[in-house]
């Protein structure tokens, strides 16, 4: 997998990035940093593609299952460490899934196997970070 990541300006701390499926997005830093609030911070985009990692896992999983699943919703709270390297310490994952008779314990198993086993970002950060996570299932 590449990607590039351009700083685009001296006036600031804006950072194109552009991935290998084409796709390009803004970065840029607090303005307490030299940023103009352009877009999310770099950390940011970490917590969220996690977020995105194990949804997408998830809605994968549950459709293999034969689950009539209709949507799914990941609320991330993230706490990080006070001194540089300011690693993410602590994430935590509620997990809203919406569809029709979803059985409380695919979503669970469906939840556990991303964390456990196919979810990239959740291993990497669980190097550091402890993950834990919850969810509801809203009946649709």
């Amino acid at each position: 997998m590449d990607c590039r990541v351009k700083w685009i300006g001296t006036g600031g701390m804006s950072f194109v990035a552009e991935t290998e499926s084409g796709h390009a997005f803004v970065m840029d830093g607090a303005p307490e940093g030299g940023g103009r609030n352009l877009g999310p911070r770099p950390m940011e985009t970490v917590l969220a593609g996690t977020g995105g990692c194990t949804a997408y896992d998830v809605v994968v999983i549950l459709k293999k299952s034969k689950q009539q699943v209709t949507g799914c919703e990941v609320q991330l709270q993230a706490e990080r460490a006070e001194t540089d390297p300011k690693v993410f310490t602590r994430i935590r994952m509620h997990f809203v899934l919406r569809g029709r008779d979803l059985k409380p314990s695919v979503v669970e198993s469906a939840i556990k196997l991303s964390h456990g086993k196919y979810c990239s970002a959740s291993a990497m950060l669980g190097k550091t970070a402890a993950i834990t996570y919850d969810y509801e299932i809203v009946a649709e």
